[in-house]
């Protein structure tokens, strides 16, 4: 028998395997011995007598598995290609809404009543105007017309030598009937201005002159 009877008949045995899924004793004697073939074997450097077409097919194959090798643990990334640390997020700004979409805070409404209370204005009570100034002193002078002068003399502290010292000063009141002479004690009250230098007005006469 020739060789290609040999292969017809080996390709016919092992279609009706495939089909039946039986295998020969042979077929399994064979792929035991491809198993017991030591892996050196496989390492080793394909035959001469193989064609150049083959070997071209194997260097990318192996140039493949070189480059994975080296992407999975072998070198190690440079320091430019690092991932960089994780920044914090910005804080985000609140959107600002038109004053027609925001939410709405109404005032709560207050129950009107139906009667209206009527205005009422009391009586002012009577008293005193305002709170005004008293002065007791000895009338100097009484020539001029409706008009006297009184001197009230005050004792008071020296602010730095703590000396009690006796002051004078002299008002020009008032004095409608000319009632005060000279001499006389008298009291005058504050009123408003009535000419340039009378302020004060005659109150009474505590103690007439001797």
């Amino acid at each position: 028998m020739t060789e290609n009877e040999h292969q017809t008949e080996h390709t016919d045995e092992a279609t009706t395997e495939a089909e039946t899924g039986q295998t020969s004793p042979e077929v399994e004697q064979a792929a035991e011995g491809e198993a017991s073939v030591p892996d050196e074997a496989a390492d080793e450097a394909p035959p001469a007598d193989a064609a150049p077409d083959e070997v071209a097919a194997d260097e990318p194959v192996a140039e493949a598995v070189a480059d994975e090798a080296a992407a999975e643990g072998g070198e190690a990334a440079p320091a430019d290609e690092a991932e960089p640390a994780a920044q914090p997020e910005p804080k985000r700004k609140r959107k600002r809404l038109p004053r027609a979409q925001r939410r709405q805070r109404p005032k709560p409404r207050r129950e009107s009543s139906g009667e209206r209370k009527p205005i009422v204005r009391l009586p002012k009570p009577e008293r005193e105007r305002g709170r005004r100034q008293e002065r007791r002193g000895v009338v100097v002078s009484s020539a001029t017309d409706k008009t006297i002068v009184v001197q009230v003399e005050s004792l008071k502290m020296h602010p730095r030598y703590k000396k009690v010292i006796r002051r004078a000063r002299k008002f020009h009141a008032h004095d409608v009937r000319n009632e005060a002479n000279v001499g006389d004690i008298v009291r005058i009250v504050e009123t408003r201005p009535l000419s340039k230098t009378k302020k004060w007005r005659l109150a009474e006469i505590v103690e007439t002159a001797k």
